[in-house]
Order: structure tokens, then sequence, then C-alpha cells
């Protein structure tokens, strides 16, 4: 999936010789990473307030924040793939 969306953003990214790329470039970037940001800072904050309601429950609680967080994470190195796309122009 994240290929075949890059593949159809590729020809975009390609035909863009504005002035305004670097501005592109840094759009791109920020708020690529402020979703994750604010996500991964939410559910942290959950799973730590459910542990310390139920302290028995922690293992399948850290292993399915850290699943949520992983998938975050990639949101926000596709945006840096694409600022790295946009800044190769």
């Amino acid at each position: 999936m994240l290929l075949s969306s890059l593949a159809s953003v590729l020809p975009i990214v390609l035909a863009a010789t504005t002035p305004f790329d670097s501005l592109a470039v840094a759009l791109a970037i920020g708020l690529g990473a402020i979703g994750p940001g604010v996500g991964i800072g939410i559910a942290a904050g959950q799973a730590f307030n459910a542990i310390g309601r139920n302290p028995e429950a922690e293992p399948l609680i850290r292993i399915n924040m850290f699943i949520g967080l992983a998938f975050a994470e990639a949101i926000a190195i596709y945006a840096l793939v694409i600022a790295f796309l946009l800044n190769a122009r």
C-alpha cells in the first residue's frame, strides 16, 4: 500500500518546479509529524493510565500500545519520504 501511494504521488512531485518547493518540503514534514506526535502522546498516556488501574494486564496493554505506536510512526516516516522526494527536485 505504501509503494502504490508513493507511485501515485511521484509524477506530481517530479512535475513540481515552483519556487515554493522548500515551503512544500517544510509543510510536508511539519504537518506530517504533528498527527503522529499527538497520537503517540495520547496512546502512551492512556496506556500508562490503564496500567495504573490494572497492573496485571500490563503485558497485553504494552504489546498493543507498541503496535499502535509503530503504525503512528510509519505515518511520520511516510511524510519524511514525501519531504525527501519534494526536496530532490
